[in-house]
């Protein structure tokens, strides 16, 4: 299931016997619950049976200074992986300005390409990314392009204007 803030994977299935959440956090060996499956998983490069995929996830959480994983045993298996926050601005903050174009807009520090600012914003659906985010804040006049008369060049950057510096700093003092 996949929120704003987390996203949290569901397993019917249940820790190794004798296992805690604690130690999914360390160092431990891996117990496959279907070696038929694991193994082939495994000769593809697509696992490995070192044990380290918790801790992997759990240090790749902390170098995106993310709130670290949790992993909850209840009747079922739970993992949730916390997502970045990015400041939820009103939509009343300025004229008929959308979360997602405000959120786009307090991102910029400079000239960006559509790959960084997706990047920095977590949305990895291009199409959404363009229709959702880019398209609105162009036709706002928030943002424009580096190169106009190339919009698909692979140099193609973007840049607030002055009207979205303006929304940038009114948007920084909420």
């Amino acid at each position: 299931m996949l929120f704003k803030d987390r996203l949290e994977i569901w397993n019917p299935g249940s820790l190794p016997l004798g296992w805690t959440t604690e130690k999914l956090k360390q160092l431990h060996s891996s117990v496959p619950a279907n070696p038929l499956l694991a193994e082939p998983l495994y000769l593809a490069g697509y696992i490995e049976r070192m044990g380290t995929g918790t801790s992997d996830i759990i240090r790749k959480s902390a170098e995106a200074g993310l709130k670290e994983p949790e992993f909850i045993q209840g009747d079922d298996f739970r993992t949730v992986l916390y997502r970045p926050n990015f400041p939820r601005v009103p939509v009343h903050v300025t004229d008929h300005v959308t979360d997602h174009v405000a959120s786009l807009v307090l991102s910029f520090s400079e000239e960006m390409s559509r790959p960084e600012l997706q990047k920095l914003l977590g949305i990895k659906h291009r199409p959404h990314f363009m229709k959702i985010y880019i398209n609105p804040a162009l036709v706002s006049g928030y943002i424009e392009l580096t190169i106009p008369e190339k919009p698909k060049s692979v140099k193609q950057k973007y840049r607030l204007t002055k009207k979205g510096e303006v929304l940038q700093e009114n948007l920084k003092q909420k």
